[in-house]
This record gives C-alpha cells, structure tokens and sequence, in this order.
C-alpha cells in the first residue's frame, strides 16, 4: 500500500460497551459503583477534615487515597455515561493522551500511597514511641508530594509521546477509555525502544513499593508473633490483612495490564482489568481502610448525632 492511501487516525472509537452483551446493564452496574465510590470516599474525606481524632497521619494518607480514588472515577465514568446516552463513543486523540494522563497518574500514586500506608503501619506497630518524630506532618506532606510528583512525570511522558505517533492500522478500540498500551497498538511506527523504557519505568514502580511494602509487613509479622496481647496482635493483623488484600488486588490487575507486552495486549482482557483497577478499588478502598475503623465509626456518629 503507497504512502498516500494511508489514513492518520486523529479520532478513536471506544468501543467496549459494543462489544458487552448488555451494556445498559453494565453501564448500570458501573454508575451504582461510581456512585458507591462517591458517597463513601466524600464521607471519608469530610469525616477526616471535621473530627480532630482523625488528624493523624494514617488518615492523612488515606485522605490521599480517597482523593486518588476520586479522580480516577471522575476521569472514566462520567464520559462513558455520556457517551451511552446519546451513544457516541468517539474520543479525540487529545482526549485519549488526557485520560492516559490522569490514569496513569492516580494510579501510580495509588501504588506509592499504599506503599506509605505500610511504612506508616510498621512505624506505629514497631516502632510507636518514634511515631510522632518519623510521621510528623512536614515529612507525611513530602512523602504524599513525592508520590504525586513521581507518577505525574512519568505519565506526561507517555501521554506526550502517544500525540505525535501515526495512527493507520485502525481507529476501534475496544476498551471503554483510553490506556497506553491499547493505544500504542494502533500505531504504524516502530515504539520498541520506548516500551521497554516504560516497561522499565512501570517494573520499578512497582517494585519500589512492594519491596517497602513486603519489609514493612514482615517487620509487624515478627512484632505480632512477639506480642503478649491477643487484643493487640490480633488488631494489627486485622489492619494489615485488609490492606495487604487490596494491595494484592490493585497490583494485580495494574501488572496484568501494564506489565505485559504490548504485543500480547488484550482488549477484552483489559476491559475487565480496568474495572479492577479503576472502578472497584474506589468503591471498596473506604469500607476496607476506613469505615470499619473504629475512630471513623466514632466520628460518623458523632456526625448523626449532630
């Protein structure tokens, strides 16, 4: 095929709930979670901001996540929502480096904020008599400052270098928003030498936080097995059994998306894993964290009772 019969895509087409047997019911089930994921992490962020017993650093951190959380959801449903209402599924290309931007964004802080959380349970179970010097407010601030800075940059990378690529091979993708590498698909020009730098940059991101993540749950492990309170130890492994499920939750799906090659790219997988990733850790990330805490309980009714 010559040159001049090549068609530069500038428009893409979601097509993922097309290719869903029900999309009204999977958009409906998607719109219960976002609104799920609404009211819970809007709860938590007011609860923490109001009630001065929640003014430590563990809150902090997960007013963080719950701010991550927002975004994330606020960046994906409600333009899918629209898009199925007056069934349009079309995406600019300026569009698509956006969502890529903001996804992968929150994401990659969401990695290094559960990584904080972990250090910030090891300081308060191993170490507590170090805990206001180690957690002081200046160094939470820094820590939360890091991760948003760190994931921020890499993702303007990629969403600035999917602009100027050649889309030819197709417009469709069969996803419900725009990620990296289902984009990279589409282009006609050879992006080896960059995949493997982000495939680089995504390793260490995530083995930068497993690896604290890991130390820091060993470490409590050891201090738990060494406690004479069956209360105590029974508390903190409660706390860190829940985290470590939806650590192993988010970073499996995220590894399973960004981890592997692009060539071997699954739309259809990728569908699924978003859901994981982006959608349903919102939801359940305040329950899980935060409202089956006893300080938050105590501060909700506390609110009723106002």
């Amino acid at each position: 095929m010559g040159q001049d019969n090549i068609t530069l895509w500038t428009e893409f087409v979601l097509a993922g709930l097309l290719h869903q047997k029900s999309p009204a019911v999977f958009v409906g089930v998607v719109n219960s979670m976002f609104v799920i994921a609404l009211v819970a992490n809007g709860l938590l962020l007011f609860l923490i901001k109001v009630d001065p017993r929640l003014h430590i650093p563990m809150y902090f951190f997960l007013s963080q996540l719950s701010i991550m959380d927002l975004c994330q959801v606020l960046a994906i449903v409600p333009m899918m929502t629209v898009n199925f209402a007056i069934n349009r599924y079309t995406i600019s290309l300026y569009g698509c480096a956006f969502q890529i931007f903001v996804t992968l964004t929150v994401g990659g802080a969401e990695c290094l904020i559960l990584a904080t959380m972990a250090y910030d349970r090891y300081v308060a179970i191993c170490r507590p008599l170090q805990y206001p010097v180690l957690l002081r407010s200046k160094i939470c601030c820094l820590m939360s400052l890091c991760a948003w800075f760190w994931s921020c940059v890499q993702a303007l990378v990629c969403s600035l270098y999917v602009l100027p690529l050649p889309y030819c091979k197709t417009n469709v993708i069969i996803h419900n928003l725009c990620e990296y590498p289902a984009l990279i698909q589409l282009s006609c020009s050879d992006n080896s030498a960059f995949e493997k730098a982000v495939y680089l940059g995504c390793f260490l991101l995530f083995l930068i936080p497993t690896s604290v993540i890991l130390a820091s749950y060993l470490a409590i492990l050891l201090q738990v097995l060494r406690m004479k309170s069956r209360e105590r130890s029974h508390k903190a492994l409660h706390t860190c059994l829940s985290h470590l499920c939806v650590v192993g939750f988010f970073y499996g799906a995220a590894i399973l998306t960004y981890m592997t090659p692009i060539s071997s790219y699954s739309a259809e997988k990728a569908l699924i894993n978003s859901v994981f990733t982006t959608i349903f850790p919102p939801m359940i990330n305040p329950f899980i964290y935060s409202l089956r805490n006893q300080d938050v309980s105590a501060a909700f009714r506390k609110l009723i009772a106002k």
